[in-house]
């Protein structure tokens, strides 16, 4: 395995996607991708269903390979033409699946197929870096020894990042971290994945959810049928963001917006 690259400051860009696009046949997924990722900041991407979200975070997992554009990692040029290859270099992704396995305990999830010797299982050394590890993001977890079938939906999210934080990444990408969470659930996944910006990590998440994008993203890049279609602060209002998601400027969100507005000049006449 190749050395990984150093830990990069923060604010510094670690990856850079240009004209990036991916075509499935006939079909172009990806078009013109432009996209900045830099240390110690949260990146959401947003869209609707087929904006190209899953397929941009596929082709950064090594997953799919682009058919056109370039890549830079660390500002360098690179080929990210499969999953090892992106793992190796930093580049780290939690699917929505999580890919536990349930009658596991929490080490052996954290570690399978990393264990600490490779001829012999160091139970006590790998349950040690697991909860020092755990403790450093603040993990509401009982203990490291319970089966993941018998922890809750933002638990098991948890295990699931601290296992790719474990390879040491540069970039940590999270496939609707919060869906299907419950209130305390999704804020303590939110204020897990301010900890990992704080390590100095760049975040991408992908999410539907624009209350949880507004709370922990530094940016929002929105697609719009496999195409850029703007990038935005967390401060931008709701017509906006809906408006670019979906392309359209007239919406329930404008129109509710025109109602209030228009009941608030009635009342101050």
């Amino acid at each position: 395995m190749q050395a990984r690259e150093r830990l990069p400051a923060k604010g510094e860009r670690i990856l850079s996607l240009r004209g990036v696009t991916k075509r499935f046949g006939a079909v172009s997924a990806l078009t013109d991708i432009e996209l900045d990722i830099h240390a110690g900041e949260v990146v959401a991407l947003v869209g609707d269903n087929g904006a190209g979200k899953s397929t941009l975070v596929k082709v950064l997992a090594g997953v799919h390979q682009p058919t056109a554009g370039s890549i830079e990692y660390m500002g360098r040029p690179v080929t990210l033409d499969s999953p090892a290859k992106a793992l190796e270099m930093g580049i780290a992704t939690v699917f929505q699946d999580l890919a536990l396995c349930e009658n596991l305990d929490v080490v052996a999830n954290l570690f399978l197929g990393h264990e600490l010797s490779p001829w012999r299982l160091d139970e006590v050394q790998m349950e040690v870096r697991a909860w020092t590890l755990l403790k450093e993001l603040a993990a509401r977890i009982p203990s490291v020894r319970e089966p993941i079938a018998s922890l809750s939906g933002g638990q098991r999210q948890t295990v699931a990042i601290a296992r790719s934080l474990l390879l040491d990444p540069r970039i940590i990408m999270l496939d609707e971290p919060t869906a299907a969470l419950g209130v305390a659930q999704t804020a303590e996944v939110l204020n897990l994945i301010e900890r990992v910006r704080d390590r100095g990590l760049g975040v991408i998440i992908i999410s539907h959810n624009m209350e949880d994008v507004r709370a922990v993203a530094d940016r929002i890049v929105v697609l719009r049928l496999g195409r850029n279609n703007g990038v935005f602060t967390p401060e931008t209002s709701n017509q906006d963001l809906v408006a670019a998601i979906t392309g359209a400027t007239e919406n329930s969100v404008s129109r509710r917006q025109g109602r209030l507005a228009a009941e608030a000049g009635g009342t101050t006449a």
